[in-house]
């Protein structure tokens, strides 16, 4: 109980992280093709257009390895007292989301990318917090 109220700030963003990656991770696997299918029409007429399909699969790598790293983390937090695998959940967390925003701005889709910035907010604030 000592270690969930101390880390009570990290642990809640990385619950946040979880249910971010992993949703959108399981997401893409369960759904892939249409997943796919909607992304080569968003991704139609830019230099992303032929990369789509190896570059879904890239983003669902990084989600589902952010999301577990963030696991791990919370789990590293209540029974180790480490923040190590917390801050590597958190940084991988922040790679995939300026991923994400790459694309989004590549396709000119500018209101998908302040959507991405707001997830880009809590994750950055776990990197500060977990690097102190």
């Amino acid at each position: 109980m000592e270690h969930i109220l101390q880390y009570a700030t990290e642990i809640l963003l990385l619950l946040f992280l979880i249910i971010t990656f992993l949703q959108s991770g399981i997401d893409k696997v369960f759904d892939w093709k249409g997943n796919l299918s909607w992304l080569k029409g968003h991704f139609e007429g830019t230099p992303l257009g032929s990369l789509v399909p190896i570059l879904l699969g890239i983003v669902l790598l990084s989600e589902v390895v952010a999301g577990i790293l963030c696991a791990i983390g919370i789990y590293q937090l209540l029974m180790l007292d480490s923040k190590s695998m917390a801050l590597y959940g958190a940084i991988m967390s922040c790679v995939s989301l300026l991923m994400l925003l790459f694309g989004q701005r590549m396709a000119k889709d500018y209101e998908g990318a302040k959507t991405i910035a707001v997830y880009f907010i809590p994750a950055i604030l776990l990197v500060f917090i977990l690097q102190q």
